[in-house]
């Protein structure tokens, strides 16, 4: 098991490979292990997509809706002390209804205006109740698209995730290189693993009303590692 400071790791070897060498007293060959880690800790920052989507019969009518419903969203958010540099509106959209009509054909019913910010919560205890009071400021034209619980600084976490796996590689290696009655030499390739997992989302939901019952606790999230790591066989003297 391999393990890196400040935080709970976890390695596994997933293969390895030992290459003889050519003649005797000649270098052994090399090794080519697979190593695995994790990191884990407690995310420190909530982002949050919450928009309005407002219909009106005409296009001014939903526009200026969905301008007072996103103003009173943002209004709440700031009221928790939020900053604006930490608030991005991240979409915006007008667009005609339509409907089918017997002997009419297609006809304009109304008009949708609908716009999104993006938040970031970076104090994990207040996020559910800043969410639940922008819920409550924007009224039944609200739509969450999604709460993400992720850190501030996921580089320091994922360094120490890698740390974790390349301990992990380098004892196995140490263990083949033994059972080979050799030592390790040089470095020759060092190739990290696919997309490391990362802090995973909670479920998406469409309407905001379900959020008031809603406890976002953040817990400790994992992020993984993994390393291929090949070494130079020396011959042990």
């Amino acid at each position: 098991m391999a393990t890196a400071h400040d935080a709970d790791e976890r390695g596994g070897a997933t293969s390895a490979g030992v290459s003889p060498g050519a003649s005797p007293g000649a270098s052994p060959g090399t090794v080519r292990v697979s190593g695995t880690g994790s990191a884990e800790a407690a995310p420190d920052l909530t982002v949050v997509s919450i928009g309005v989507e407002c219909r009106a019969d005409s296009v001014g009518q939903a526009y200026s809706r969905a301008g007072a419903g996103l103003a009173a969203v943002t209004a709440s958010f700031r009221s928790h002390g939020v900053p604006g540099s930490d608030i991005r509106t991240s979409g915006l959209n007008v667009r005609a209804e339509l409907a089918w009509r017997e002997g009419e054909g297609q006809r304009i019913t109304g008009y949708v205006a609908s716009s999104t910010l993006t938040v970031k919560l970076r104090v994990p205890g207040s996020a559910s109740s800043a969410i639940a009071d922008a819920v409550e400021a924007g009224g039944n034209d609200v739509r969450l698209g999604g709460v993400e619980l992720t850190f501030s600084d996921e580089a320091a976490v994922r360094a120490r995730a890698r740390e974790a796996a390349w301990l992990d590689a380098l004892s196995t290696a140490r263990q083949y290189a033994e059972l080979a009655s050799a030592r390790l030499g040089r470095v020759l390739s060092v190739v990290e693993g696919g997309p490391a997992q990362g802090p995973v989302p909670l479920p998406r939901m469409q309407r905001a009303a379900a959020v008031e019952s809603l406890s976002v606790e953040a817990g400790n999230s994992v992020v993984d590692a993994a390393v291929a790591v090949e070494w130079e066989l020396l011959a042990d003297t």
